[in-house]
């Protein structure tokens, strides 16, 4: 069953790996066949590999950005968590992410909706 705990934790681990776009803080984040999809019905990224390829060809400049989130609930070992992101350039977007947890605490799936502010 995922907790608070394994949330924080995998959040701490996504926020580092955003911030160094490092392959390996990446990696860490998701099993081995784990699927990471940008939009509900996009076609997800499957596999470890295809998910540090996709996000470094996809990636943030560190310090280009300010990012907040908050548990918006757990489901067994889905978890829900709303963020803002903030870019330098004015760009703000409302994020929901779908996450459920292997019982290792990485991701076998992830899902991102990020709705972009009208007035950013």
């Amino acid at each position: 069953m995922t907790d608070s705990t394994t949330i924080t934790a995998w959040m701490n681990g996504y926020l580092r790996a955003w911030d160094s776009n490092d392959p390996a803080d990446i990696a860490a984040l998701f099993t081995d066949d784990g699927e990471y999809l940008t939009a509900p019905y996009a076609t997800p990224r499957r596999g470890v590999d295809a998910i540090v390829a996709a996000w470094i060809e996809d990636q943030d400049q560190p310090g280009d950005y300010t990012f907040t989130w908050s548990e918006a609930g757990v489901d067994g070992d889905l978890a829900f968590v709303t963020g803002e992101t903030r870019y330098s350039d004015g760009r703000t977007y409302a994020n929901l992410w779908v996450i459920r947890f292997a019982a290792d605490g990485r991701a076998s799936s992830f899902t991102e909706w990020y709705m972009r502010h009208p007035d950013a």
